[in-house]
């Protein structure tokens, strides 16, 4: 039985989507800055995707990008590029590479850059963060959602300190795992920045969005000629925008994972009791619907993962931006989680369309793998 449970890494194209691309790439292709007719209705086009989605997040401004890093980087260094002072820029200690390397690049312009510390659920540690905040904090970055563990952040909290000891610094925010999953709203929440990806969303890849809160306010990283209001410049991605657009309006949010994504775990920890989980406890409402990360102990995750996609499983070991590289994951490192439970760490990520059947046979195959492969691990 095929299952994809790697939705955190990316997620199969919706027909819907490929049936708009396939429409644009006839009738769609025009440059939207040019005055003819067929363009004119091009950009039209953008333009109600780009409404639709900040009407979804409360947005004042939203600027279409090639995805998550690229949006992560226009907030984060564009806007500390028009700063006047070099303060500080806090980011949490689980954040995506994408953020945590826009940051030290900061540090590297002589910002004082300090991590936010999270507690052994991956949430940020508020008492800690409190300490933190001074007035010269001029920039703040928590993401969403975690995309290795699934831990919900305290957006609004992390917002409402800010206001009270540093309300002049900006808060970024990563949605690109929480964006149409969790709830937001930049207005209500106290968010500055939010960034957000196609491809996690049956899109494709190579199209995200940057959206602005009641500050509005973001710098750009290129020059050009004055697209998405000369903040990134250059041509528009009309087929990506376009895929964003019908992924957005066709995501089911009314849909199982959670229900799916606990039964999963319910399956697994009854066949294989040592399992452990990494990050909130599955039914903990600061655990996202989709995302259970689970260690199997003595079983290395590249082993286990390996012999689930024997039998066409597919799950992830971390984020795969960087889950090639041989380290230990950050993100569990940060959680105080030891070597050996990190190690083992796999992440199922699930998507609106997994089934119930899909569930109880990854949790089969689990066990069986679990049984065969923990005899032969080195100790």
């Amino acid at each position: 039985m095929y299952c994809y449970l790697d939705n955190s890494a990316t997620t199969p194209v919706l027909d819907s989507v490929k049936a708009v691309v396939e429409q644009y790439f006839d009738c769609g292709f025009y440059n939207p800055s040019s005055l003819y007719a067929p363009s004119v209705k091009v950009s039209a086009h953008i333009e109600e995707c780009r409404q639709y989605v900040m009407d979804l997040l409360g947005a004042k401004r939203l600027i279409f990008t090639s995805g998550g890093t690229e949006s992560n980087n226009i907030a984060i260094l564009g806007y500390l590029s028009h700063q006047r002072k070099k303060g500080t820029v806090l980011y949490s200690a689980v954040e995506h590479p994408a953020v945590i390397n826009a940051c030290l690049q900061a540090q590297k312009q002589g910002f004082n850059v300090e991590e936010i510390k999270v507690n052994s659920f991956g949430i940020v540690d508020l008492e800690l963060l409190e300490k933190q905040l001074k007035s010269d904090v001029q920039l703040i970055c928590v993401m969403h959602v975690n995309n290795e563990t699934g831990a919900i952040q305290p957006i609004s909290d992390i917002a409402k300190l800010r206001d009270k000891y540093c309300s002049d610094a900006f808060f970024h925010v990563d949605g690109v795992q929480g964006f149409m999953r969790e709830d937001i709203n930049l207005r209500t929440y106290g968010v500055d920045s939010y960034t957000l990806s196609g491809h996690k969303i049956n899109a494709f890849k190579g199209v995200g969005a940057l959206a602005l809160g009641e500050r509005n306010t973001a710098y750009p990283l290129v020059f050009g000629g004055g697209q998405e209001y000369d903040i990134r410049p250059g041509t528009e991605n009309t087929l990506g925008i376009a895929a964003l657009y019908e992924a957005v309006k066709h995501f089911p949010k009314e849909n199982n994972m959670r229900e799916n994504k606990i039964r999963l775990y319910n399956n697994i920890k009854k066949l294989v009791p040592t399992a452990k989980v990494n990050g909130p406890e599955p039914e903990s409402p600061y655990a996202a619907d989709n995302i259970l990360n689970l260690s199997f102990a003595p079983v290395r995750a590249e082993t286990m993962l390996h012999a689930l996609e024997s039998d066409e499983i597919y799950v992830g070991n971390g984020s795969a931006c960087s889950s090639r590289k041989n380290d230990i994951s950050h993100v569990l490192k940060a959680m105080g989680i030891e070597k050996e439970q990190a190690t083992c760490a796999i992440r199922f990520s699930l998507s609106p369309f997994n089934t119930a059947e899909q569930m109880d046979f990854t949790a089969e195959r689990c066990l069986k793998h679990y049984n065969i492969l923990k005899k032969f691990t080195r100790r």
